[in-house]
C-alpha cells in the first residue's frame, strides 16, 4: 500500500476479564502507484492481550548488610504498585462489507451499488414480512406456539 498510513482512533473499549482491547479506527489507505487513489475506511481492531508481570529490577547485592538494614533493600523489592506489562498476542481487523468495497472502487461506485442492493434487500424483507404475517400468526397461535388456545379462542383474539 503506502509507506504512510493515516489513522484516527475514535474509541477504545477494554474487556479486562478476557484481556481484549477493541479499537474503533478510521484509516486512509493510499496506493503510491496510483497518485490520486485513497480509500478512507472505518474498522474495528480486536487485540488479544497477554499480561506479564513487570520484570523485577536486579539489585546490586543479593542480601542486606544486616537484618535491620531494610532501607537499603526496600528500594529493590517488587511492589504491588508496579503495573503489569501487556503484550499483543493477536490482532484481528474487522471491516464492514461496504468499507471493504472502498479498496476496489475509485470513486465509491461499488459502495453505492452495494448500498442500493442493501436497500432492495431491506424492502424485500419488509414486503415478505407483511405478506406472510398471517401464516406466522396461524403457526404461532393455532398450530404450535400457544397450545393452550383452541382455534376458536385464537380466532376471537
Amino acid at each position: 500500500m503506502s509507506p504512510r498510513i493515516e489513522i484516527t482512533i475514535d474509541g477504545v473499549a477494554y474487556d479486562e476479564k478476557n484481556l481484549t482491547l477493541y479499537v474503533n479506527i478510521h484509516q486512509v489507505f493510499r496506493i503510491w502507484v496510483i497518485p490520486f487513489f485513497k480509500a478512507p475506511v472505518s474498522l474495528v481492531t480486536v487485540l488479544k492481550l497477554v499480561r506479564y508481570p513487570p520484570l523485577p529490577r536486579q539489585p546490586s547485592y543479593s542480601t542486606p548488610i544486616s537484618p535491620n538494614d531494610t532501607a537499603i533493600n526496600s528500594s529493590h523489592r517488587s511492589t504491588s504498585s508496579e503495573k503489569p506489562l501487556y503484550f499483543i498476542q493477536s490482532q484481528n481487523d474487522l471491516y464492514q462489507v461496504n468499507e471493504f468495497f472502498n479498496f476496489f472502487s475509485q470513486f465509491g461506485i461499488l459502495s453505492g451499488l452495494l448500498l442500493l442492493c442493501q436497500f432492495v434487500a431491506t424492502a424485500l424483507c419488509i414486503v415478505g414480512a407483511t405478506m406472510f404475517w398471517p401464516i406466522s400468526w396461524v403457526e404461532q397461535n393455532v398450530i404450535g406456539g400457544n397450545r393452550e388456545k383452541s382455534i376458536g379462542d385464537a380466532v376471537r383474539g
